[in-house]
């Protein structure tokens, strides 16, 4: 039987961890993106061989997604937002975890709140990478094409660009407002669209 548990961290408690991925964003300055990249990826290949919760699982997921609108030639982001995914994901470059992710249940809980704090800073890119991916499936299957194979296609590119557009109306609308309620888990769920990612929850 599920047993809903609920928490809410105070903002003693985001601050703490404010502070902690700002320090690991200013340990991790030298780093370049390949390792940063290498790094998150080495937290998701970690938990793939232990048991975690779910509301950790769905947090690893976005951090999956995150590493994959870098790595994903067909999404091709414009540097200035690499950048800002980049600066998310400096934390995880940093191997001193407040939780050691060895600890079981809980090893992975202290990256799930900083996934969480990313999340909520990027939901925009988020939002529309996840609308891009199911838009890549769904027209790849219509033209009997393999998602990982079609690059950056004409008729693919021409999406891209629209959400890619609409992506940096909506975080500049957003600019100076707060974040509110906005987070990357409201939209609809988590898509199963393909993804060049290896963490996805199901």
């Amino acid at each position: 039987m599920p047993l809903s548990i609920q928490f809410e961290l105070s903002d003693r408690d985001l601050e703490h961890f404010n502070q902690a991925m700002k320090a690991a964003r200013e340990a991790a300055g030298s780093k370049s993106a390949d390792e940063i990249i290498a790094a998150a990826t080495r937290l998701l290949e970690g938990a793939t061989k232990v048991e975690v919760p779910d509301f950790i699982a769905q947090r690893l997921d976005r951090l999956d997604a995150m590493i994959a609108m870098l790595r994903d030639e067909a999404w091709h982001l414009p540097e200035e937002d690499a950048q800002r995914v980049l600066s998310a994901l400096v934390y995880f470059a940093e191997p001193a975890d407040i939780v050691p992710d060895h600890v079981p249940v809980l090893g992975y809980f202290d990256d799930a709140i900083a996934i969480e704090l990313s999340v909520r800073e990027l939901h925009h890119e988020l939002d529309a990478y996840d609308e891009f991916c199911e838009f890549r499936q769904n027209e790849a299957d219509r033209r009997g094409l393999d998602p990982a194979k079609v690059g950056r296609a004409d008729w693919l590119e021409a999406r891209r660009d629209e959400l890619i557009d609409r992506m940096h109306r909506r975080r500049n609308r957003e600019l100076g407002s707060g974040y509110g309620d906005a987070s990357g888990y409201q939209r609809k769920g988590y898509t199963t669209a393909y993804r060049p990612g290896m963490f996805r929850v199901r």
